[in-house]
């Protein structure tokens, strides 16, 4: 097969898909693009890296010297590009093959998987790696704050990826952790999510349980020891396991927990640790990152000084502005098991005043009504729960989507409110606030630009 050295990425603006963009022509390859939305930073960025971006979807767009067509994720069947290239019958491949042939072959690839918490514990071990000088690669969905960007590829030996559980491609429905070549594969924990291509909580574990399959002999799965789950997936897997939790049977236990308003400490195999972040939940992701690190030859004093100065993530309990007093709080959290422990870490850092959660049930999985119990019971924590009306509701049939009514109606002591439009929310807010009040929204998107809203409204 003759070498191909012209790329065209479609979908070429996600910012897992421009970061490969970017860094394949750094490799001295051809890469051309296109994308229905182009706007900055990514715009910015892919025309620096030098990046040729067509906005729009044209069959017309597909260089006639392109060797290979990268499909991302988000393009699905009708997709003028897409069918061009099934038409002409051009080789196309996913991002996750592109990223496992040019960049994480013969590497040491660390995938940290798991319904809750990838982002936060990817992106500790990917500045546990870069502070303590091995200048690693990475692939993470968020935004670090240390790192200064989701992803980048380095000449190392050494890859920290994000490894979702969701699928490849249209073409490829696998999940995308499963081209990662890894050698220490980390599972957080594991929940039923994702219900727009999942059935059941069985279909998850066994995607889970391909997932170490693959990890080798001279690998290691280190698991959540306290997740009933993760130990099913674990049961017969072929690699070595090391399991990792509060309980007596974890071969790793972590102990004497303390929590504050600061952040949270923990010790782990005789070692004390430390993070400027709060909640049960942060320690186990520290956890986590400490022992794969371990697994990468850091030393206890080199994840100790790392973790201490961890930023976070962006969007994850970030507070957005403060106004009379009132702090307005971006978290990310969409799945009830992340809601509960975003409130509860909430309560543990703002003890005193009352606490506002906004609620946007945004996500595929929260569109459905399979957890319409459940994310009353999780928003029961709080002291004031609005959620808002379904963005997109015609996506999900009527008989399968969530009521965000009686969700509201079915928050414990009558503290639900169902307020369907972002104005309305800012409005209550604005009127209903006084001093001391945390407002967090959580969200999985932009929910209308209420951060900006709610700052302006509170300022009147």
């Amino acid at each position: 097969m003759p070498e191909k050295k012209h790329f065209h990425f479609v979908g070429v603006c996600g910012t897992a898909m421009g970061s490969v963009a970017a860094a394949m022509k750094r490799k001295g390859f051809t890469v051309t693009g296109s994308d229905a939305n182009v706007y900055p930073p990514m715009s910015d960025f892919l025309r620096n890296e030098g990046v040729e971006v067509t906005e729009g979807y044209r069959a017309e767009n597909i260089p006639a010297d392109a060797d290979a067509i990268v499909i991302g994720n988000a393009i699905s069947r009708g997709n003028e590009e897409a069918e061009a290239t099934l038409d002409r019958r051009l080789l196309y491949v996913s991002l996750p093959e592109v990223m496992k042939e040019h960049f994480l072959r013969g590497k040491r690839n660390f995938v940290v998987s798991g319904t809750h918490g990838k982002t936060t514990t990817s992106s500790m071990l990917a500045w546990l790696f870069l502070s303590a000088g091995r200048d690693p690669g990475w692939m993470i969905g968020g935004l670090p704050r240390n790192l200064g960007c989701g992803a980048k590829f380095t000449d190392s030996d050494f890859n920290v990826l994000e490894g979702d559980e969701y699928d490849t491609a249209f073409f490829d429905k696998r999940s995308k952790f499963l081209h990662y070549l890894p050698e220490v594969a980390v599972v957080n924990n594991i929940e039923f999510d994702h219900a727009d291509i999942y059935n059941n909580l069985d279909e998850i574990k066994l995607t889970f349980s391909r997932l170490l399959r693959v990890v080798p002999r001279n690998g290691r799965a280190v698991v959540n020891g306290d997740d009933p789950n993760c130990l099913d997936v674990v049961a017969d897997a072929p690699c070595p396991v090391t399991k990792v939790g509060f309980g007596e049977d974890c071969d790793l236990r972590i102990q004497d927990p303390v929590y504050d308003r600061e952040g949270s400490s923990f010790t782990l195999e005789g070692e004390r640790y430390t993070v400027r972040m709060p909640g049960e939940f942060n320690v186990r992701n520290a956890a986590m990152a400490a022992v794969a690190a371990t697994l990468g030859g850091l030393t206890a004093e080199e994840i100790r000084e790392g973790l201490a100065s961890f930023d976070g993530i962006a969007r994850r309990q970030e507070v957005r502005g403060e106004v009379r007093g009132v702090k307005v709080v971006d978290d990310f959290a969409h799945h009830p098991t992340a809601i509960r422990q975003a409130v509860e870490a909430l309560r543990q850092q703002h003890p005193d005043g009352r606490l506002w959660v906004i609620f946007e049930p945004r996500s595929n999985t929260t569109k459905r009504k399979v957890f319409q119990g459940e994310l009353a019971e999780c928003l029961a924590g709080a002291d004031l729960a609005i959620i808002s009306a379904l963005p997109d509701p015609e996506k999900v049939p009527i008989e399968d989507r969530l009521d965000p009514a009686v969700v509201a109606e079915s928050v414990p002591g009558g503290r639900g409110r169902y307020v369907a439009e972002v104005d309305d929310i800012v409005e209550t807010v604005g009127k209903e606030a006084v001093e001391g009040d945390v407002v967090a929204v959580l969200s999985n998107g932009g929910f209308g630009g209420i951060h900006r809203k709610l700052l302006e409204r509170l300022a009147l």
